[in-house]
């Protein structure tokens, strides 16, 4: 952290949470820095939070500008997300930031897999914190199969239940470990997925027992950490019309058998694997159980409608939220610089 630099739960007289319900979205902005129109529209809206991509990221100085200008916008300490996963999917690049290698080259080439991960995801969270962004989106979850397709193959972390548990419950308590939550993802499984859900929705045929057996474990273990994302996947022996996101079975089964008990968001309303207009996907969302509908592109129209679509948080989502939040702390104090050197001699 900068000289000088305070994190932010600590800056004074701004509440945590709204004195109103916030409205049920998370939302992206167009660029770097807030514009006049995207302020006052926020202020209007009143989103749950925020999420960053590259095109928000140019530099720690911006971005430390960025969130404090979104969490004024909203007057509260309001979340903000990223997903930083590391490899392809990593939104603060260099030269400001470290690259990482793909969580699973990572694991397959550390002496000490278990160990780099968690120093891994520490120094990320590091980052993250130093800039005023509180939520990353991960861990996953998902286990590798055969047909994983590419875009999601090498973010994951193994092929075995145990393993891929073990991984996601070390990289969430590096996040916490370093003031940032964390958001357990694709609920209840993606692995199986052998096309893009970013371009098309994928479908698994594979029958109940086993997706319950192998797929949703993972979450079944991990169903304490207190957000999650949903994946638009269908699950055609549970729900054969549905994607996981807007299906009631789907969501009754995510709560009740694999026991998650935290606030669940969805995936991005925009991707293409759902079907119908924003405002259609947003509905049907809330509607099959999810507490928060993020929308990730900027584009105003489009969240106009998620906004009117997604209506004010229930009252169990504002305790879920209440609860999620109610997990940020300071950062542990660590040797940043020692655990930089540890992850370059681990991965040598």
């Amino acid at each position: 952290m900068r000289a000088g630099s305070v994190p932010h739960w600590t800056q004074p007289a701004r509440p945590a949470f709204p004195s109103l319900s916030a409205n049920a979205t998370i939302l992206g902005l167009s660029g770097p820095r807030l514009t006049g129109e995207e302020r006052a529209f926020f202020a209007d809206a009143n989103p749950w939070g925020f999420i960053l991509f590259a095109r928000n990221v140019e530099t720690p100085d911006q971005l430390r500008a960025l969130t404090a200008d979104l969490r004024d916008a909203l007057g509260r300490d309001a979340p903000i997300l990223i997903d930083q996963e590391g490899g392809r999917v990593q939104r603060l690049r260099a030269p400001h930031w470290r690259e990482y290698l793909p969580a699973l080259t990572q694991m397959e080439r550390a002496s000490d897999p278990i160990r780099a991960h968690w120093v891994r995801n520490r120094l990320i969270a590091h980052e993250l914190h130093d800039v005023g962004i509180d939520v990353n989106c991960a861990p996953l979850a998902d286990l590798v199969e055969a047909q994983t397709h590419p875009v999601l193959r090498n973010r994951l972390s193994g092929e075995t239940v145990p393993l891929v548990t073990e991984c996601a419950r070390v990289c969430a308590a590096a996040f916490l470990d370093g003031g940032v939550l964390p958001v357990l993802k694709h609920i209840p499984g993606y692995g199986r997925a052998a096309v893009d859900s970013h371009k098309s929705l994928p479908t698994v045929t594979a029958p109940r027992a086993d997706v319950m057996a192998r797929d949703f474990a993972p979450f079944v273990a991990l169903n304490d950490i207190a957000m999650g994302m949903t994946a638009h996947i269908v699950f055609a022996d549970i729900d054969p019309d549905l994607p996981a996101t807007t299906s009631p079975a789907m969501m009754q089964l995510i709560r009740d058998q694999i026991g998650f008990g935290g606030l669940i968001m969805t995936d991005d309303i925009s991707m293409e694997a759902l079907s119908g207009t924003t405002a259609e996907r947003s509905a049907a969302a809330i509607a099959a159980g999810c507490d928060i509908v993020l929308h990730c592109n900027g584009d105003r129209a489009e969240m106009e409608q998620a906004v009117a679509a997604s209506g004010a948080m229930t009252i169990m989502a504002q305790a879920r939220a209440a609860s999620a939040l109610g997990q940020r702390r300071p950062p542990v104090s660590v040797d940043i610089a020692a655990l930089a050197a540890e992850l370059e001699t681990l991965l040598s």
